[in-house]
């Protein structure tokens, strides 16, 4: 790729991953966690990642977020080589690049300090009057206007989620990182906090990445990307029309299944060509082994079982 090209691609796409690979080891064993994983996030985009436990999704976060260094590849962020930073670098891109939420509410606040001096802690600014200033908007954002002196206890388990949330957004980050962030909530503060999402993401044009093993949250976004084995294995696009009809109401809610109809699934190419194919398909049609039968006609490529003895 020239410099021309590398630059329209950093300029579309707030997030740029190129075959990235890591591996965790130890003295007795090596873990690839990710595989050569391709992926790209535009600007401003609302989206999910999905995949069981062991996928690499949280690895994944980890990387963008700087919490962890790649092993190979390439990973850009904001513009940002996360290669080339040093440790100084890092920090600060984790001040002001990222902003993270997490599943845990521990992690996310202390619970010795109201709603708004959790919120102030991590910001940049010098001046205290003006930390005040931005928390209260911040918490005015997610819906909590009257609970800035509220401490942790008096607040309900949606209600901490959104203060973590307004933490996150402190020093105006790029990207919005949230690791799991409905696991801990009922089906009704999980849809008041998704439709925060979106209308954060719409007013402050905030990249969000919710990273999560739930399917059912996952349809209520218009890209999902599941990863399978380190590597990205299909995306899912909510149909325009769709998106549309969310849109004019305003809000994500509604009737899962019906959303869930109005979403398209693609398998990903990987830059050899080759794509993942889920077992359960492979089962339908009766391949045990490791090989299949592939046939191009009348332009489409099919997939069979081989014959016996094959």
């Amino acid at each position: 790729m020239d410099e021309d090209q590398n630059g329209d691609l950093l300029e579309k796409n707030v997030i740029v991953c190129e075959d990235l690979v890591k591996i965790y080891k130890t003295k007795d064993i090596e873990v690839l966690a990710l595989q050569g994983l391709d992926l790209k996030i535009e600007r401003g985009e609302m989206m999910a990642i999905i995949g069981n436990s062991g996928s690499g999704k949280s690895t994944l976060l980890n990387m963008i977020g700087g919490l962890d260094r790649p092993s190979a590849g390439k990973l850009f962020v904001d513009g940002k080589d996360l290669f080339k930073l040093n440790e100084k670098e890092l920090v600060e891109y984790k001040r002001s690049t990222v902003g993270f939420v997490w599943q845990n509410n521990a992690r996310n606040l202390l619970p010795f300090l109201t709603a708004l001096e959790n919120v102030m802690t991590p910001m940049d600014f010098s001046r205290a009057e003006r930390r005040k200033e931005r928390a209260k908007e911040l918490l005015s954002l997610t819906g909590l206007e009257s609970k800035y002196k509220h401490k942790l206890a008096q607040l309900s388990g949606g209600e901490q989620q959104r203060v973590a949330i307004a933490l996150a957004l402190s020093n105006s980050p790029s990207v919005l990182l949230a690791d799991e962030p409905t696991g801990s909530v009922d089906s009704k503060t999980t849809s008041q906090i998704l439709d925060l999402f979106r209308s954060i993401n719409r007013e402050l044009k905030t990249t969000i990445i919710i990273v999560t093993h739930d399917r059912q949250l996952s349809k209520k976004v218009n890209r999902v990307v599941a990863i399978r084995d380190g590597k990205t294995s299909s995306e899912m696009i909510m149909k325009q029309s769709y998106l549309e009809r969310l849109k004019n109401l305003g809000s994500l809610g509604g009737d899962i299944d019906a959303a869930a109809s109005e979403q398209e699934e693609f398998a990903v190419l990987d830059r050899a060509g080759r794509i993942q194919v889920p077992r359960e398909y492979l089962d339908k049609i009766g391949v045990g082994g490791n090989k299949v039968v592939l046939e191009l006609k009348d332009g489409h490529i099919t997939m069979s079982a081989p014959s016996e003895g094959q």
